[in-house]
């Protein structure tokens, strides 16, 4: 029952997570396209009350006509509405799914003994501090070399440095599946806590000033900006991280530290390309494509590097008895899949169970080698060639 359960949690917060993360993602993108396609306003009423820029959209139906005032309005009007529960509820969200998934059982899912092998409770609180050290420094970084000259460059430089050292380490200390979601868990953190300690913070004490009729600090304007400018190019190497689970000839080639490095700079050198064509539209920098072709060149390099090795002639083999096949399942997977314990709705401790199931226990047993998870059980490379020939017979069932 509490597998069952831990499924339907599993399910419900996937959910969410996913629902309020669109939204997040897409106030951010939409906000950084409408930073992008400002044009100084026309109407001189709009210009003297100190806007900056404005842009006329149609969409749905209606006609849109937004107006950015850079540091305040000339009056506060009545209701204001405020982005930051697409950022809460994404990170309370993730976090909590992050706890049933990985923290919850972490022998199982964040613990493999081949990459590094240590307790539970040393496990559990490395990874929790990855989530803290790691906002820790990005924000010093921010603080001391955001001010600079060339302040922009050196903080993503820096930055850059930092997300490769920290993939690094993470695919040296836990299972490559938990290492990939841990670094996009940890860049996730930083990024809401951008809103909640900078982004946020900053524009209540603008409104306050504004209240009290006090003149505004354009200072917390500009450090809003520079972290939200920081949020939406880490965002494609976030959803890398996170969907990267579902492929495991990502994180469970030998390398997988690089291949993690490789893609999440494809994706944020195709975010550049897309964040700067809008500018190009209106003709304020010259067309982004190399960024684009960067990207690509590459995502198509991390493809042909992962391409699976051509597979050797086999010589005919003796045909594979179900009951042999069932031996390897009982010692290796039944104590996840038998009658006490179905992972995932899967049972596996009889023939006819076995036979039903026989597709995708050669694809997580045999094809991608995921399944038992962090090979906990020990399964042989030998019992998995077994369990491949079986199937490519036709999966008897005796």
């Amino acid at each position: 029952m509490e597998t069952y359960l831990l499924d339907w949690a599993n399910l419900l917060l996937r959910w969410l997570h996913v629902i309020v993360a669109i939204a997040w993602i897409g106030s951010s993108f939409y906000f950084v396209f409408l930073d992008s396609s400002l044009t100084p306003p026309e109407d001189e009423a709009l210009r003297r009350d100190g806007a900056t820029g404005e842009l006329w959209a149609v969409h749905g139906g209606g006609f849109y006509h937004p107006v950015k005032y850079a540091v305040s309005p000339p009056q506060l009007p009545g209701h204001l509405h405020w982005f930051f529960w697409e950022s809460y509820s994404t990170w309370l969200s993730g976090f909590a799914l992050f706890l049933v998934s990985y923290l919850w059982s972490p022998k199982v899912y964040l613990i493999d003994p081949q990459v590094f092998d240590w307790s539970p409770g040393a496990a559990i609180a490395t990874a929790l501090a990855f989530l803290v050290v790691f906002w820790l420094a990005y924000d010093t970084i921010c603080r001391t070399l955001g001010q600079t000259k060339n302040g922009d460059a050196k903080v993503g430089a820096a930055v850059a440095v930092l997300v490769a050292v920290a993939a690094l380490l993470a695919t040296s200390l836990f299972a490559g599946r938990a290492a990939f979601l841990l670094v996009g868990a940890m860049i996730a953190t930083a990024m809401s806590a951008n809103v909640f300690f900078w982004i946020i913070p900053g524009q209540r004490k603008v409104v306050a000033a504004l209240k009290a009729g006090l003149p505004v600090d354009p200072i917390h304007g500009q450090r809003g900006k520079q972290r939200s400018v920081h949020n939406t190019y880490f965002t494609l190497p976030v959803l890398f991280a996170m969907l990267s689970n579902h492929y495991s000839f990502t994180y469970a080639n030998p390398h997988n530290g690089w291949v993690l490095i490789a893609m999440m700079a494809a994706g944020a050198a195709i975010r550049q390309f897309f964040v700067l064509r809008h500018g190009f539209k209106l003709g304020r920098n010259p067309h982004p494509w190399k960024y684009a072709l960067a990207g690509v060149v590459v995502l198509i390099g991390v493809i042909v590097w992962l391409k699976p090795a051509p597979s050797a002639p086999v010589a005919e083999r003796p045909a594979v008895s179900a009951a042999r096949v069932q031996a390897v399942v009982a010692q290796r997977c039944v104590m996840c899949h038998g009658e006490a314990l179905q992972s995932k709705g899967v049972r596996l401790d009889s023939p006819a169970e076995l036979q039903r199931h026989a597709q995708a226990v050669y694809q997580q047993a045999v094809v991608t080698k995921v399944m038992p998870i962090n090979n906990a059980t020990g399964i042989t490379d030998e019992e998995r060639a077994l369990i491949g020939d079986w199937f490519r017979a036709g999966a008897p069932a005796d």
